[in-house]
C-alpha cells in the first residue's frame, strides 16, 4: 500500500483546510517545494498535490509552485485542481506530473475522462469527493445528486488508473477516516481505490491496513503530518509491510 503525503496549494503556500472551506485555511509551509523535499527524504515515493485556488477558478492558478515541486524532487506526483481541459492535462504530463486528477471534470464532462484515458493510458485518476455519499465539485462548493458509487462505477470501462475517495465531512478534522464507506466503494468497483480524508494517526493507518489492506491501493494524509502526529517515514514503512 502506498502512503501519499498531501500538499494543498493556496496563494502559492502549503495549507490545509477544514472540510474544504477556503475561509479556514492554515498555512503550514511557505515553500511547497521544500516541504516536498522533506517528504522525499522521508522515503515517500508519491506526492498528492491539489491546486485549491484552481479548483475554485476552474483553471490552474498555482502553476509556479507546482513546477518548483517537480523541478526540486524526483517524486511521483499526482496533481488535481482546476484541470478541466485536455490541453491542461497534456501540459502537466509534459512537465513531469505522473498522474492527473480529474474531479469536477469527471462529473461535468465524463467524455474528457474517457478521451484522456485513451490518449494518456495509466495517467488519469478520478477524484470522487463525497459529502454524505453524494459527489461534491468545484472545490467542494457544490454537492450534486450523483452518488460517489455511481460516479466511480461509470468509469469502470474507461481505463482510469485509480479512484481517490475523499469523505469531505472528515477532511481536516483529525477525527479519523470514513474507512467503511471507502471500502464499500472499493468492493463495488475493479478500479484501484485510494483512501483520503480524516487520516489523523498511526492508529488510523493500522486500521486501514487491517480492514482494507487487501483491497485499497493507498492512503493520503495531510494535516496529521503537519501537526506532527504522523511521521511520514514511519507511515511509509508501516504501509510497505502490507
Amino acid at each position: 500500500m502506498i502512503f501519499l503525503p498531501a500538499i494543498d496549494l493556496k496563494d502559492g503556500q502549503c495549507v490545509r483546510l477544514i472540510r474544504g472551506d477556503m475561509a479556514h485555511a492554515t498555512i503550514f509551509e511557505n515553500s511547497p517545494a521544500e516541504q516536498a523535499k522533506i517528504f522525499e527524504n522521508a522515503g515517500c515515493r508519491w506526492l498528492h498535490v491539489v491546486d485549491l485556488d484552481g479548483a475554485f477558478a476552474g483553471e490552474p492558478i498555482n502553476s509556479p509552485a507546482v513546477v518548483r515541486i517537480i523541478e526540486s524532487t524526483n517524486l511521483e506526483i499526482e496533481l488535481g485542481g482546476g484541470i478541466r481541459e485536455l490541453k491542461t492535462i497534456e501540459f502537466w504530463l509534459s512537465k513531469g506530473v505522473s498522474r492527473v486528477i480529474l474531479g469536477t471534470a469527471a462529473l461535468k464532462n465524463p467524455e474528457l475522462v474517457r478521451r484522456a484515458c485513451r490518449e494518456f493510458p495509466g495517467k488519469i485518476v478520478v477524484g470522487v469527493d463525497a459529502k454524505k455519499g453524494f459527489v461534491a465539485v468545484e472545490g467542494w462548493s457544490k454537492v450534486e445528486k450523483t452518488t460517489a458509487i455511481d460516479l466511480a462505477q461509470s468509469f469502470e470501462d474507461a481505463g482510469v488508473s485509480a479512484i481517490i475517495h475523499t469523505d469531505i465531512d472528515r477532511d481536516g478534522l483529525m477525527k479519523g477516516p470514513n474507512i467503511e464507506s471507502t471500502i464499500s466503494l472499493a468492493n463495488q468497483i475493479s478500479t484501484p481505490v485510494i483512501a483520503s480524508g480524516g487520516v489523523s494517526s498511526m492508529h488510523d493507518l493500522k486500521t486501514i491496513m487491517r480492514l482494507g489492506g487487501d483491497i485499497l491501493e493507498g492512503v493520503i494524509s495531510g494535516r496529521a503530518i503537519y501537526d506532527g502526529i504522523i511521521d511520514p517515514e514511519s507511515a511509509v514503512n508501516l504501509l510497505q509491510e502490507n
